[in-house]
C-alpha cells in the first residue's frame, strides 16, 4: 500500500512538472509599443511606458493571455515622427508582434498610421487628433479623447459663460494645429468670435510677443492648445503681462507636470480632462469609477507618484489589444475585427463603443470639465 501511494505521489509530481514546463514553454504573445519617453514630451510618454510595464507584470502574474506570457517590445520615439517610423518598421518586420500601441503624440501617430494599415497591423494610438482615425482606416484606432470632443466641451462652457470673444494660441505642431482647426470649425456655428490667432513652436521659451498682440485685441477669454512646456509658459507670461482673462486649455495639459511647470499661474486654468483627474469626485454609479480608482491606486503603489490621463491612454490601448487576443487568439486580422466590435468597455479614458465608422469609440461625455485650485484638480459642476 505504501509503495502504491508513493508511486501515485511520484506520478502526480511528474505530471505537475510536465504541465508547468508546458505552460512555461508556451510562445509569448508580443505587443509592440512606441512612446515618447525622452524629450520635451517625456512627461506624457513615461507614464504610458510605466503603465504598460505595470500591466504586463499583472497579466503575467495571473497566468498571461490564455496561458501565454505577454511580452512588450517597446521603443522611444523622442516625439519625432522619423524615429516613430523606424520603430514601426522594426515592429512590422517582427512576425510575432500582434498589435502596436502608441505613439504618444499626434505627429508620430500620423507618420505610422498608413504603414500599419498597409501591413495590416492593428495600431492603437495614444494621441488626440481626430485626423488619426478620420477618415477611418480599418487597422488604426486610438484611445485618447479626440480634440474635437475637447473643443465641444469648451464651446459649451464658453456659451454657458456668455463669452462672445476669444483669442486662440496654439503649439504649431500637429496636435496644436489640429486643435486650432477644430476650434474654428465648431466655434463659428456657436457664434463665438475669435479675435486673435497666434502660435508658438514647441521649444519656444517665451510667448510674450504673441500674448502682447492678443492683449491688444481685448478678448474675453484666451484659449491655449498644446502640450507642455508651451502652455505652462503661456500661463506664466499672461500673469506677467497682467492679463486677467480666463485661460482655457486642452486635455494636453491634464497632468501634474503642467501644474509643476506653471506654478501659481496654473491656478484658475480651465480644461476638459479625462475623469481620472477627479475620480474621487465622480458619482458611485459612474461606470468608470471603479476602473479609475483601481488604476490610480495600482500606479501609485507601483511608482510612488500619481497616475495621469496619459498613462490611462496606454492602459486602454493595451487592454483593448489584450482583450481581443484573449477572445480570438494570435491573428492580426481577427484582432482588428474584435477591437472594432468593442462595446461598453469602461476604460480610464471613457466607455468605448467602437464601430466600422468610429475607431475612437468615445463621446464628449468622456470628459469632465475641471479647473486648478491651489495646485490641485477640482471638478466644475
Amino acid at each position: 500500500m505504501l509503495r502504491r501511494i508513493l508511486l501515485l505521489v511520484l506520478a502526480a509530481t511528474v505530471f505537475g512538472l510536465v504541465a508547468c514546463c508546458a505552460q512555461a514553454a508556451k510562445t509569448p504573445y508580443c505587443i509592440g509599443a512606441i512612446f515618447t519617453t525622452t524629450g520635451d514630451n517625456a512627461p506624457l510618454g513615461v507614464p504610458e511606458r510605466e503603465t504598460v510595464d505595470m500591466l504586463a507584470k499583472q497579466i503575467n502574474a495571473s497566468g498571461g493571455i490564455n496561458g501565454h506570457p505577454l511580452k512588450i517590445i517597446a521603443y522611444d520615439d523622442a516625439g519625432k515622427p522619423e524615429q516613430a517610423v523606424r520603430a514601426c518598421q522594426d515592429l512590422l518586420s517582427n512576425k510575432s508582434v500582434l498589435a502596436i500601441i502608441g505613439p504618444t503624440l499626434t505627429g508620430p501617430s500620423l507618420a505610422i498610421a498608413n504603414m500599419c494599415e498597409k501591413a495590416k497591423m492593428p495600431l492603437l494610438s495614444c494621441a488626440a487628433s481626430i485626423k488619426i482615425v478620420d477618415p477611418v482606416k480599418p487597422y488604426v484606432f486610438k484611445t485618447a479623447q479626440s480634440d474635437y470632443m475637447a473643443v465641444q466641451k469648451l464651446v459649451d462652457y464658453v456659451k454657458k459663460s456668455n463669452i462672445k470673444t476669444v483669442a486662440f494660441i496654439n503649439d504649431a505642431n500637429a496636435y496644436g494645429s489640429s486643435g486650432r482647426e477644430e476650434w474654428l470649425k465648431l466655434s463659428k456655428p456657436a457664434k463665438i468670435q475669435t479675435v486673435s490667432m497666434e502660435s508658438f513652436n514647441t521649444a519656444d521659451p517665451d510667448m510674450t510677443a504673441q500674448l502682447t498682440k492678443i492683449r491688444a485685441t481685448n478678448p474675453q477669454a484666451v484659449i491655449c492648445w498644446g502640450t507642455n512646456p508651451g502652455p505652462a509658459i503661456v500661463a506664466k507670461n499672461m500673469r506677467t503681462l497682467g492679463m486677467k482673462q480666463p485661460l482655457l486649455m486642452s486635455h494636453g495639459i491634464a497632468n501634474m507636470e503642467f501644474i509643476r511647470l506653471a506654478g501659481k499661474a496654473a491656478d484658475g486654468v480651465i480644461l476638459p480632462a479625462g475623469k481620472l483627474t477627479v475620480a474621487s469626485f465622480m458619482p458611485k454609479n459612474d461606470p468608470q469609477r471603479a476602473k479609475l480608482l483601481k488604476y490610480s491606486a495600482d500606479f501609485q503603489k507601483a511608482y510612488g507618484k500619481p497616475a495621469n490621463s496619459f498613462g490611462g491612454y496606454a492602459q486602454d490601448s493595451l487592454m483593448l489589444a489584450v482583450n481581443a487576443i484573449k477572445a480570438v487568439g494570435p491573428n492580426r486580422v481577427k484582432i482588428r475585427s474584435r477591437i472594432e466590435s468593442t462595446k461598453g468597455f469602461a476604460g480610464v479614458s471613457g466607455v468605448f463603443n467602437m464601430s466600422q465608422k468610429d475607431h475612437n469609440g468615445l463621446s464628449k461625455e468622456a470628459f469632465a470639465l475641471v479647473t486648478i485650485k491651489n495646485g490641485k484638480w477640482a471638478l466644475i459642476k
